[in-house]
């Protein structure tokens, strides 16, 4: 467990001795009332019943939290189209609906994707309807590879966090190869101080895994850790005044570890970069392979199904690529 005996030990030894007052400084202050503020709950959309259909056929189906709203966002914006309720368009309409996406608005590979899978969906399973249309959605799929950053770009990232609960989450998401979404709701029963291993069983598609935690790592979270003492998360929902952290009952949202980033980014020059919190992921995996980790024991550790996502980061590499050239300019001389 994280929360060990020695942390607390520590947390008490360190703490500053009370320096002598004089009387004046020995009154008491006005008391007041605190008002403890409550973990704020996010405000539910008002939705109708097809809407609210929609959302239990994608809950039903495993979708994650941002899928469902993107695929809501999608059929919101064919019915805005269409002036009409999604379940009394004609196909003719929805076939208009893509033409104005592509030819009209010019949308990104992206947005079509999202669009394309979200009302397929629903006239999948929501709305039944046996249309060609549906049948027949295409997105050429662009092959672009990811940012990564070089270890010791990481490290100049990491230095110009001045926070240290988002440094922690930083180091962990890198260190740990996780997505946001799995980091975020890390708990402190997650973390084997014992075996040095890390449980990810919030991960993408449900799939449990471990992976080594370094000793580094260990000790970031045991310091931050040891300034909110959440019984639960390790990065709790920070709130209003600092002891909200500490019964909070949901985790540091998503907006606010992205804007931290987005802001350090933007303070270290690399704005045009393309590097978002997920960069760290792809960079933990292109730097165990150039450090000559097996390719399948960094399928294992990132929790890919196919061993095809993983060859991404072989093309991420340049140790390899330098290596070929040596070995080229050899041959031809």
């Amino acid at each position: 467990m994280i929360a060990s005996t020695s942390v607390r030990k520590v947390a008490r030894n360190n703490s500053a001795p009370k320096s002598p007052r004089t009387t004046s400084q020995r009154r008491k202050p006005p008391t007041r009332t605190r008002r403890v503020s409550k973990p704020e709950s996010k405000q539910p959309i008002a939705r109708t019943p097809l809407a609210q259909r929609m959302l239990q056929d994608m809950q039903l189906a495993g979708f994650q939290e941002r899928t469902q709203e993107a695929y809501l966002w999608a059929v919101r914006q064919l019915a805005a189209y269409t002036g009409l309720s999604p379940d009394k368009i004609t196909e003719e309409q929805l076939r208009q609906f893509f033409l104005h996406l592509r030819n009209e608005k010019n949308s990104a590979r992206g947005t079509l994707s999202i669009a394309y899978s979200a009302i397929r969906f629903f006239y999948t399973h929501t709305v039944r309807r046996d249309w060609e249309t549906l049948r027949n959605l295409r997105v050429t799929k662009e092959r672009k590879l990811p940012a990564v950053l070089s270890v010791g770009q990481v490290r100049q990232l990491l230095e110009a966090v001045k926070r240290l609960r988002h440094r922690a989450f930083f180091l962990t998401v890198y260190s740990l190869g996780l997505r946001s979404q799995e980091a975020r709701h890390l708990q402190v029963g997650d973390i084997d101080s014992q075996r040095m291993l890390v449980h990810v069983h919030r991960g993408k598609g449900a799939k449990d895994r471990y992976v080594p935690l370094p000793d580094k790592t260990l000790a970031m979270l045991r310091d931050y850790w040891a300034t909110h003492r959440n019984p639960t998360w390790l990065f709790p929902a920070p709130g209003k005044h600092p002891e909200d952290a500490t019964s909070a009952d949901r985790v540091t949202s998503d907006s606010g570890v992205r804007g931290c980033l987005r802001r350090i980014v933007a303070e270290l020059g690399w704005e045009k970069s393309g590097i978002c919190i997920h960069t760290l992921r792809h960079s933990y995996a292109t730097h165990l392979l150039e450090a000559g980790v097996n390719l399948r024991q960094i399928q294992k550790y990132l929790g890919h199904s196919s061993l095809i996502t993983t060859t991404l980061y072989l093309h991420l590499t340049t140790q390899g690529e330098e290596q070929a050239r040596a070995k080229i300019n050899q041959l031809m001389s």
